[in-house]
């Protein structure tokens, strides 16, 4: 993996203001400091136990991961477990405890007011999500959700989702449209409907959150938001995962930022913005299980962009190569005959400005259909800001590159 600084580095560049750790990394926050980047911190699983039994643990967690970064490092909130119902259920009778513990030691320090404190669910916890107006918990959790909502609704803190349609996709057994999980816009005809408020659903991520809010409206809490602590799309998968491409990862992730940004809200609370992280910034090459598992992330670990998100306007450009080394090139031993034909679209269908390739000019030498072809190619797959698929000309071989001897 990336080293701390050169993590913050990329931060930076992409512009990314708000970036969630699954531990306290010391060097991580010490990198972090001073950048203005808002981190929220974890408590790890295998720690949740022993803070939530002992309040010198808490305390002394806080101290350790908190008081020592603050106020260089910008933490505004502490995720305490991560998905501790679904996969830890032995921890849960300590949950709450624990949140309880881990605040009043930021009570003691006075910081309670700029660090929120709780703990992201798995959307599994909700039982019959659609309609969202008749899901609810697993009332079996009710021991342990009353007094964790009690506790959001008392420090004003948020309620942490973790939200995948790419999951609900794939169990649904073909109910659940590709589109309706991936933002692509319906047709009226084909929009879900809750039959009880009559609200219009174009969308799963929407339908996920209402339902969560429905849910925690059922116990009679109405005031705690919502901020979906994962949510994305994996780049690539295997034989069984046959939507986990690159084409969808970039049209669920460009359709949820765009979703966020607009401040539409959902449903059933209109221009009420969901806060949300984007699982992952980095794909995890050794993460055990199915191929998607290792491919979530926006950057390969040298920092190179999966794909370009599909972003327009609101300023914001994000997985772009901020490297400015990725090259299209003809590849050594292709047919000249198709190179010739895919340099004459490129330079006419394709609107490249092939003048610096006539005699004369400073890119006619090596004067060769491959130096020709891989120039204009370049220059075709550059305009169009290196998007996925620019670079793969029809009956040509090319690749992307780094190495920038071959450009």
């Amino acid at each position: 993996m990336p080293s701390p600084t050169q993590v913050v580095a990329l931060l930076k560049a992409q512009n990314i203001r708000h970036v969630r750790l699954y531990d306290a990394d010391r060097a991580l926050l010490l990198a972090l400091a001073n950048t203005g980047i808002r981190v929220t911190v974890s408590v790890p699983n295998d720690q949740l136990l022993g803070i939530g039994q002992s309040n010198a643990s808490a305390a002394n967690w806080v101290a350790r991961n908190v008081i020592a970064h603050v106020p260089a490092t910008n933490i505004t909130a502490i995720a305490v477990g991560s998905e501790i119902l679904t996969t830890l259920p032995n921890a849960a009778p300590v949950l709450v405890s624990a949140l309880k513990l881990i605040h009043s030691a930021l009570v003691a320090s006075n910081l309670d007011g700029q660090i929120k404190v709780s703990t992201p669910h798995s959307s599994s916890i909700i039982l019959d999500s659609f309609p969202p107006s008749q899901a609810f918990f697993n009332r079996s959790w009710d021991p342990v959700m009353v007094p964790l909502l009690k506790f959001l609704q008392s420090t004003g803190s948020y309620f942490m989702l973790n939200a995948y349609p790419y999951y609900d996709y794939m169990q649904s057994n073909g109910v659940i449209p590709l589109d309706y999980a991936l933002f692509r816009p319906l047709p009226p005809n084909k929009e879900a409907v809750d039959a009880n408020t009559l609200l219009h659903y174009t969308n799963v991520f929407d339908a996920v959150v209402d339902a969560t809010y429905f849910a925690m409206s059922y116990l009679n809490f109405t005031n705690v938001p919502i901020f979906v602590m994962e949510s994305g799309w994996p780049s690539k998968g295997d034989s069984s995962e046959p939507e986990a491409t690159l084409e969808n990862a970039n049209t669920y992730n460009s359709n949820l930022i765009r979703h966020v940004l607009n401040n539409t809200g959902t449903p059933k609370h209109p221009r009420i913005a969901v806060s949300t992280y984007i699982y992952e910034l980095y794909n995890e090459d050794l993460r055990p299980g199915p191929i998607s598992e290792k491919n979530w992330g926006l950057f390969d670990a040298n920092g190179m962009p999966v794909y370009t998100l599909h972003l327009t306007g609101g300023g914001t450009v994000l997985a772009n190569d901020t490297t400015n080394q990725t090259f299209c090139v003809a590849e050594e031993g292709a047919d000249p005959k198709m190179l010739q034909a895919a340099l004459d679209w490129a330079c006419g269908p394709g609107k490249v400005d092939c003048s610096y390739l006539l005699q004369g000019q400073p890119c006619y030498e090596p004067n060769n259909v491959v130096a020709h072809a891989t120039y204009a190619f370049n220059a075709y797959f550059q305009k169009m800001a290196k998007s996925p698929g620019t670079c793969d000309f029809k009956g040509v071989a090319t690749i992307t590159t780094t190495d920038q001897s071959k450009q």
